[in-house]
């Protein structure tokens, strides 16, 4: 065990509130500030597994910290998340993205809007958004603990939530745990008598070996819908091929949203592909009909269409079977409807997932229901509370998973601070 801030006041006396923290991260940072900052006489101190703490900040947005998105109404926020965006609507409003910008600005951090909408810090460093949670930590004489392992959690006859670590006992007033995608820590959730949700990866990318594919590396399209079949779930976006398959938004919203469908049959199913957006079949027969009437002496496998790369057009295109020397005056209304239905509902196997990049989400956890999101501390034991990734909340890239971080650190901060 090594102590980070070690702080050597007079807090662990009767006086004072014992606050514990299980968690190292944005979450556990933001609630261990927000209570010393609102609540002096509570000692706050965070227990972290790892030698170090904050770590997937460090690695977030490539080493540049995605810190929040740039949507400031609420009930757009939530729909970026698969689970929880019902029961975040109400903590957005008390403390969404724009709170989070002016957290950060107020500690002398600058913030920047990229095109897509992702914020990252002006520096471009994950070390900017660890100086300033540390240095808050800091000021809030809040003791950090790391290579603390959780062996136990016990609420005690007297109220008081007791945590057996490394060997030691650590008795607290109250508890927050914020430990991530932590399976030892679920494990000692569930014998205190939680639920939860059996934890499945999220936002990966589909493994597909498809001659259509082959050699098509990097090429994308900007609008692309993608359906899983034998479900209703489908998204749309961006879709760039890979040396594996399929990656880009559109697929890392499916297998987001379709996260518990696609384990449970173990990432072996068929997805369908509408290279063209909204656009339905019979409209892409309208159109290629047109060209057949406008460019009758083209050849078709050289006069791409729907905007699409030259290489991704001619693949299709060749798939249904017409030669290189096919005009489109020779385009019969079969061969047509054919190579609309490739372009907008094309069958892909996919055999296996991908991780994307170096960030790994999960769907699961404590069950939402067992909750209570006014405050985030739990519905069935007192003075228990959840943020981050411990709970079955998640949501696509782009921020949003820190901005449930804060939002929820924040929140529940303030609660832990009243004396009670």
């Amino acid at each position: 065990m090594r102590d980070i801030y070690a702080h050597l006041y007079t807090k662990n006396n009767f006086n004072y509130m014992k606050i514990g923290i299980i968690g190292g991260g944005a979450a556990g940072f933001f609630t261990a500030i927000t209570c010393a900052e609102a609540n002096p006489n509570a000692a706050v101190t965070i227990l972290e597994r790892g030698g170090d703490v904050l770590q997937k900040v460090k690695v977030s947005g490539g080493g540049r910290c995605n810190v929040t998105h740039n949507c400031p109404n609420a009930a757009e926020l939530v729909k970026h998340y698969p689970r929880g965006s019902k029961e975040l609507l109400a903590p957005f409003t008390r403390f969404g993205t724009a709170h989070t910008v002016a957290w950060f600005g107020q500690r002398g951090v600058s913030t920047k809007v990229e095109s897509d909408g992702r914020m990252f810090p002006v520096s471009n460093s994950s070390q900017t958004i660890i100086d300033c949670l540390m240095q808050a930590a800091f000021n809030a004489n809040i003791t950090i603990k790391t290579g603390v392992r959780v062996s136990a959690i016990q609420l005690s006859d007297d109220a008081k939530w007791q945590i057996t670590a490394n060997g030691s006992v650590f008795i607290y007033d109250k508890l927050m745990v914020a430990a991530g995608s932590a399976n030892a820590v679920w494990e000692l959730l569930t014998l205190v008598g939680h639920t939860v949700i059996k934890p499945v990866p999220s936002l990966f990318s589909f493994n597909i070996k498809d001659p259509r594919l082959t050699d098509l590396l990097g090429i994308s399209v900007p609008n692309a819908t993608l359906k899983l079949e034998q479900t209703k779930l489908q998204t749309d976006g961006a879709l760039l091929i890979t040396h594996w398959g399929l990656s880009g938004p559109a697929a890392l919203r499916l297998s987001a949203w379709g996260a518990h469908e696609l384990a449970d049959v173990h990432y072996k199913t068929n997805i369908r592909v509408n290279w063209l957006g909204t656009l339905k079949t019979d409209e892409a027969v309208a159109v290629l009909t047109e060209q057949k009437d406008l460019n009758p002496k083209k050849k078709v496998l050289a006069n791409a269409q729907f905007e699409l790369s030259t290489r991704l057009w001619q693949r299709l295109v060749t798939t249904v079977g017409i030669a290189e020397t096919v005009q489109w005056a020779d385009m019969s209304k079969k061969t047509i409807l054919a190579l609309a239905e490739q372009l907008t509902n094309g069958v892909f196997a996919v055999n296996g997932k991908s991780t994307f990049k170096e960030e790994f989400v999960t769907a699961g956890g404590v069950s939402l229901k067992e909750v209570n999101f006014k405050t985030f501390e739990s519905k069935l034991f007192p003075n228990l509370y959840f943020a981050g990734e411990i709970l079955n909340i998640d949501a696509i890239t782009g921020g949003f998973n820190f901005q449930a971080a804060w939002t929820a650190g924040h929140i529940a901060g303030l609660a832990m601070a009243e004396n009670k």
